[in-house]
């Protein structure tokens, strides 16, 4: 979709597709991969799996190719978080991690009306030990303070897209 191709990450509660309706908002074309790629599969088959697991919650690799390869756009922007972006992790021009605080990531999560991610026990322990660790997050990239009003978020990402 993009000349140029960004990945927005982070944990569950940390603001990817907040940051995704904003960017769509103000006309850049942006895509929700938690929405629009991920499935659940092996992360390093790719195959499908049945139910729902943390662990499975991947993104079609060709379809992401696909997308990143088309060039009908400026930039665009990929957010949300899958399990096997080492298999796709080199098609983007810069990572960007949304962090917030445990106190916030928590307040995000009892908040949340568009989804019941982070609600049961186990998830809320997956998601905050995820969060301490960074262990589900690519280990390079930008890493942005997502406790800022969301706006100031989004103005920061495209600070340094620009650049």
């Amino acid at each position: 979709m993009g000349k140029r191709n960004y990945l927005i990450e982070g944990v569950s509660g940390t603001g990817k597709s907040s940051v995704w309706q904003e960017l769509r908002r103000r006309g850049y074309a942006a895509i929700n991969g938690d929405r629009e790629l991920a499935y659940q599969g092996d992360p390093t088959t790719g195959e499908k799996t049945e139910g729902f697991s943390h662990e499975h919650h991947i993104w079609d690799v060709e379809e992401v190719r696909r997308l990143a390869a088309n060039q009908d756009d400026e930039v665009t922007f990929f957010c949300g978080g899958s399990r096997n972006f080492n298999q796709f992790i080199d098609l983007f021009d810069e990572i960007f991690i949304l962090d917030v605080d445990a106190e916030t990531l928590n307040e995000r999560l009892d908040n949340r009306t568009d989804n019941d991610t982070g609600k049961s026990k186990s998830e809320r322990e997956l998601i905050l030990r995820l969060h301490a660790t960074k262990e589900d997050l690519p280990s390079s990239g930008i890493v942005i303070d997502a406790t800022q009003p969301l706006v100031s978020v989004v103005d920061e990402i495209l600070s340094h897209v620009r650049a």
